[in-house]
């Protein structure tokens, strides 16, 4: 019986290059850890202080996300020059441009989802050990902690960094900014109102600051499943594809919109007031890009796929239920709304991003176009 069974391949042992970088991410955590450690005990040298308490009281938490902050962003940019340093070299410049644009947007993302992470993790461990006074050598300690998991996760990052990666990133960093939001959120009612009622009042940057952040991570994702979408279709389709970028930036601008024009806390904020009209057309206008933007990516893609196809329907169908439950029905209020449309985005969001790993090849690919203008007036 044992001679008769089917031989089985033998598992293949990753390859020295693999373990070569898993060995330099190690590194990297290692001296990210080092750096917090020793930052950490010059920015909070002093009598001890709580882990997190109110804006502008010494705290661990406000100096602490600042230097993790500083570590994760650092720690992305010596990647990414380490292990992508030459992929832009056979692009044309506009290629490249968009690239480098990109690295510097993500490089900034980091740097923002670092922070928003170690505040959130400070106000939570805070509720769990009050009264907790905590002395330098804690302080830091806890710093090169969260300096180390954000630098290791940032170098990471940088050796590889996947669309798909890119789409759980930008709700990660909308889940913990907003958790941190209604942790220190002034009017504990808000969820009666909408989620932008944590953008207005005493510590409304922290929800502010979120949305504005998810915007360029919006815009940045984009920019890479234009990269995707050209690895797999070529210069061929590049209006189709320049399209779905734009989408993307414009649908990432209306979003950071809703950030930088908040709600303000005062009794002249009424629906058609002039401070909340700006407020409304950008949070309006994010749902209406957004809706564009997942119908012209689903054409573009050839076929379309059967999955993303559907997946886009019934999305669609699931935000008009949306709708009509929310006004006339009445069922749920505005907040309501507002978190089961962000679950619906992720839902397709998700689906197109995995469909997107299985069809476009993983090796870059130069674009043969020297510029982005028609061949027509390029030629003359």
């Amino acid at each position: 019986m044992e001679a008769g069974k089917r031989a089985r391949p033998a598992p293949t042992a990753p390859g020295p290059g693999a373990r070569r970088r898993e060995s330099q991410a190690i590194l990297a955590a290692w001296a990210c850890f080092a750096a917090g450690l020793a930052f950490g005990l010059v920015a909070l040298a002093g009598g001890p202080r709580p882990i997190a308490g109110d804006l502008g009281e010494p705290t661990v938490t406000v100096p602490a996300a600042g230097i993790a902050a500083l570590i994760a962003a650092t720690a992305f940019v010596l990647s990414t020059l380490l292990h992508r340093r030459h992929e832009t070299a056979p692009m044309p410049p506009w290629q490249r441009a968009v690239s480098h644009v990109s690295t510097v947007a993500l490089t900034l993302a980091f740097a923002a989802v670092t922070a928003m992470a170690v505040l959130t993790g400070g106000e939570i461990l805070a509720l769990g050990l009050q009264g907790l006074q905590a002395p330098a050598v804690g302080g830091a300690l806890l710093t090169a902690i969260a300096s180390s998991a954000g630098g290791w996760l940032a170098f990471q990052a940088g050796i590889q960094l996947r669309t798909r990666d890119l789409a759980n990133l930008l709700f990660a960093f909308l889940t913990i900014g907003t958790v941190f939001a209604m942790i220190t959120a002034a009017d504990p009612r808000w969820w009666e109102l909408h989620f932008s009622r944590l953008g207005a009042g005493e510590g409304a940057w922290a929800f502010n600051g979120t949305v504005i952040v998810a915007g360029l991570l919006v815009a940045t994702i984009g920019s890479y499943i234009g990269r995707d979408l050209h690895r797999w279709l070529g210069d061929e389709r590049l209006r189709g594809i320049g399209a779905v970028v734009i989408l993307f930036a414009l649908t990432g601008l209306a979003l950071a919109g809703v950030g930088l024009f908040p709600l303000s806390d005062g009794p002249g904020d009424g629906p058609l007031s002039a401070g909340r009209l700006p407020h409304d057309i950008a949070a309006f206008g994010t749902l209406g890009l957004f809706a564009v933007t997942a119908v012209t990516v689903t054409l573009v893609m050839p076929g379309p796929p059967r999955a993303m196809l559907l997946t886009t329907v019934g999305a669609g169908a699931a935000m008009i239920a949306n709708l009509l439950l929310w006004r006339p029905g009445e069922v749920y209020g505005s907040a309501g709304l507002e978190a089961i449309a962000v679950g619906i985005i992720f839902v397709w969001m998700t689906t197109l991003v995995r469909t997107l790993s299985a069809c476009a090849p993983d090796a870059s690919r130069p674009s043969a176009r020297p510029t982005l203008l028609p061949r027509a007036k390029a030629d003359a």
